[in-house]
């Protein structure tokens, strides 16, 4: 089965950037569509961005304009580019396998990479 292992996150101030990368053990040449979903204390885990094979993406309301996914099938590779952070964007955020552009997710989680923006 594919590991996925999320890297990138840190603490940064607000109206700063970062960019989270995601590794999958395996091919996702065959992935129809892959995401990022975050998840903050005590709120449950939501989908961010996804994006398809073609490069279709699709992003929440709360990061559209300022988050951008990506994918590189050849690295086996998935990106999320963050600016223009706000502490809300506080949470750790997860990559997933989707079964469709917008989820839901299949597959197992990786660890996570924690995201803290500080005011």
């Amino acid at each position: 089965q594919v590991q996925l292992v999320e890297s990138g996150g840190g603490l940064v101030q607000a109206g700063g950037s970062l960019r989270l990368s995601c590794a999958a053990s395996g091919s996702i040449s065959n992935v129809n569509a892959m995401g990022w979903y975050r998840q903050a204390p005590g709120k449950q885990r939501d989908l961010v961005a996804s994006i398809t094979n073609g490069g279709t993406s699709k992003y929440a309301d709360s990061v559209k304009g300022r988050f951008t996914i990506s994918r590189d099938n050849g690295k086996r590779m998935v990106y999320l580019q963050m600016n223009s952070l706000k502490p809300d964007d506080t949470a750790v955020y997860y990559c997933a396998r989707l079964i469709q552009l917008g989820g839901p997710s299949f597959g197992s989680w990786g660890q996570g990479t924690q995201v803290t923006v500080s005011s």
